[in-house]
């Protein structure tokens, strides 16, 4: 899959960070893509619904598991406009992804490649081909904006 593809997806992904952003959620957006369709979404809502689980990459593979009818995401690729945390990436893994496609690295808990790689650990079942700093400047941006504004309003 080429740079430009991997571009006009993370567009979508960046689209769902911000239904997060707008009702007041850290902005993290997910979309699911298989033969090139979007056949799932989700975006962080940890703050409206009081559940640890409601990262945008779960509810995406919740969502994409529903409609394949299927635990099983082998063929599909996960856009996410942050570097999945450890309870993604052992999620992702889990699910089988094919690959995942992230913007921003994630310093604090990047479980992708920056703190550790989770996703292509050869003593896991299942590796997952990484493609990291898609459209890196847009997504850091919108963190970092939504963090400075949140500071300001303190």
């Amino acid at each position: 899959m080429g740079d430009n593809k991997d571009e006009q997806f993370m567009a979508y992904a960046i689209l769902e960070a911000k239904k997060a952003e707008a009702i007041g959620e850290v902005p993290i957006g997910a979309i699911i893509v298989c033969d090139d369709e979007i056949i799932s979404r989700g975006y962080n809502e940890r703050e409206t619904t009081n559940q640890t689980l409601a990262h945008a990459e779960l509810t995406a593979i919740a969502r994409a598991n529903k409609i394949k009818s299927s635990w099983r995401l082998e063929d599909c690729t996960l856009y996410v406009t942050l570097e999945p945390c450890p309870m993604c990436a052992g999620a992702i893994v889990q699910s089988r992804l094919k690959r995942v496609v992230y913007g921003a690295s994630d310093y604090k808990s990047g479980c992708a490649g920056t703190l550790m790689n989770l996703l292509d650990d050869p003593r896991f079942n299942h590796q997952v081909i990484v493609t990291s700093g898609v459209k890196q400047k847009e997504t850091s941006y919108l963190l970092t904006n939504f963090f400075k504004q949140l500071r300001s309003r303190k």
